[in-house]
């Protein structure tokens, strides 16, 4: 059978047209702060400082790259966010996965159970009491804390028992535990191997999550050796005091102007940087991205 080609009328191909008009602007809207950032980075400092930087780079130049790769400090906590974000999202993804197979478990008091894990959605103990359990756990100012510290959300925890729920026939756990299979042998070895979309999912959400935070450090880490990239990030951008303890200290007054020219730059240029690795894990993600929102919307 043929397709049915529907004739479109004046009116029809008016709104389509409108629409894809619409939808340009609003792209554009939404681009060109990104483009703008990437196209200061690598223009003169001068270009900047006068506001000629608009839609193309002026006098392209690496000035500002160079200042942010000779940085040993947010090269240390470029290393150090990496290490937290693929050690949590780790840990992250195997608790929420462990805790939303158990919950599609059937036993005794599990709308119980649930109910109280939705409840933290909403309600919390707040920073205060947070801040004093960890310290009188002893994780104040420690590598564990950046790990373990809010590793599992209770929406993703959702979606994960969601999807298990949908996705995997109970019937495979009753065949399972006919041949004398455990709970943890059928987790490891069908629940996982089934849940490969999931995982990528839940891997999206909580390193993009962990990559961006910067608030916790800001609470709990005093040692500048173990700050994550985005925590020193906001400093350089916050104030400019930050920004000229990037560059040597300079006693003539030509020295002072050409480290604040550096400054202005290394700020978009640390955006540049930062932003990469996510931009990359959505771009090789996106399909499991995609799905992640559909299986949230599932009803389950």
């Amino acid at each position: 059978m043929g397709t049915i080609k529907v004739k479109k009328t004046g009116v029809d191909k008016i709104f389509d047209r409108l629409n894809i008009l619409l939808w340009i602007i609003v792209l554009g809207i939404v681009l060109y702060p990104l483009w703008l950032i990437i196209i200061a980075s690598i223009s003169d400092p001068d270009a900047l400082l006068t506001g000629e930087v608009l839609f193309l780079p002026v006098n392209p130049s690496l000035i500002g790259y160079e200042a942010v790769f000779q940085h040993r400090e947010l090269l240390r906590s470029y290393a150090n966010s990496i290490f937290y974000t693929v050690a949590g999202s780790f840990l992250s993804v195997v608790v929420t996965m462990m805790a939303a197979y158990a919950l599609t478990r059937k036993f005794r008091g599990r709308k119980f159970v649930n109910m109280y894990i939705i409840i933290t959605m909403f309600f919390s103990g707040g920073l205060i009491p947070q801040f004093l359990m960890n310290r009188a756990l002893g994780l104040y100012n420690t590598v564990l804390l950046m790990i373990i510290i809010n590793c599992v959300s209770v929406w993703n925890l959702m979606i994960a028992r969601t999807f298990i729920t949908t996705n995997v026939p109970n019937e495979l756990y009753e065949a399972a535990a006919i041949d004398g299979t455990d709970h943890f042998t059928y987790f490891i070895r069908v629940v996982l191997p089934l849940s490969s979309t999931i995982i990528a999912v839940l891997t999206v959400y909580y390193a993009v999550a962990r990559w961006n935070d910067y608030f916790t450090a800001l609470v709990y880490i005093r040692d500048r050796f173990k700050l994550p990239l985005q925590t020193v990030l906001r400093e350089v951008i916050a104030t400019a005091t930050s920004v000229d303890s990037f560059f040597d200290a300079y006693a003539d007054s030509q020295g002072i102007i050409n480290a604040l020219r550096k400054a202005q730059v290394a700020k978009y240029c640390c955006i540049v940087v930062s932003t990469l690795p996510t931009v990359v894990l959505y771009m090789l993600m996106q399909k499991y991205f995609v799905k992640g929102v559909l299986i949230g919307s599932i009803k389950g």
